[in-house]
């Protein structure tokens, strides 16, 4: 008779990551907050993400912002600065968290959104709080031209979202690529967002995902839609 000897398991090892803190970055609607989900569920990573649906200001800036443009700026950036915090003091069982912002993004958004006064007392603020916010392992920077963050927010379908335009949108994305001309804090991976498609194609989240991996320093671009 012959003994059969047990079988080991093989369940599959989720990824580690060599990054405490990563960060995604880039306009409404580039698809950052997909990303940073998909990312934390990879890495068993806390997922930190802005409450953008918690803002009570966020709809009436929408519909009129001119009105509604400092109470959802100086609402942003407390929560902002308030979730950092608590990350600073995260729990020591999560060691990994994944972001869907960076501290810097509020003033980025107050300088689009906020005329001269208003940016003036905003400014008063934001020097007033204590921000000891952390900085990343790496940041990923999603870009995408204004005619596809325009298409998928509409496909999105957020209500308060339907007055958003391509003239917004524009000033935005500009506004983005000027800041992340001169960012240096962290390693920086550039990805063309326009191209990559993280839920039907996991040939470009596996690559990216290598990528990830791979930059420990400087500013390196990743275009997925070149790979075969």
């Amino acid at each position: 008779m012959t003994e059969t000897m047990p079988t080991k398991s093989t369940a599959i090892e989720p990824p580690k990551s060599n990054k405490t803190f990563i960060a995604v970055e880039g306009p409404i609607g580039v698809g950052k907050t997909t990303l940073a989900k998909k990312l934390a569920n990879s890495f068993q990573a806390e997922l930190l993400l802005e409450g953008a649906a918690d803002n009570p200001f966020l709809e009436k800036f929408y519909q009129d912002p001119k009105a509604g443009a400092l109470p959802a700026q100086l609402y942003f950036l407390f929560q902002r600065s308030r979730q950092l915090q608590e990350l600073k003091q995260a729990d020591m069982f999560a060691p990994n968290h994944i972001a869907d912002f960076l501290m810097d993004k509020d003033r980025l958004f107050a300088r689009v959104t906020l005329d001269s006064d208003e940016l003036n007392l905003y400014e008063q603020v934001y020097e007033n709080l204590t921000i000891d916010a952390p900085i990343p392992d790496l940041v990923i920077y999603l870009q995408a031209p204004a005619d596809i963050l325009l298409k998928r927010i509409r496909k999105r379908g957020i209500a308060m979202e339907h007055t958003i335009n391509d003239e917004y949108l524009n000033r935005l994305s500009t506004a983005y690529t000027d800041y992340f001309h001169y960012y240096n804090s962290s390693p920086l991976l550039i990805v063309n967002a326009s191209g990559m498609d993280l839920v039907n194609n996991d040939d470009h989240y596996q690559q990216l995902l290598e990528r990830i991996e791979t930059t420990t320093k400087g500013r390196h671009y990743f275009n997925p839609t070149v790979l075969k």
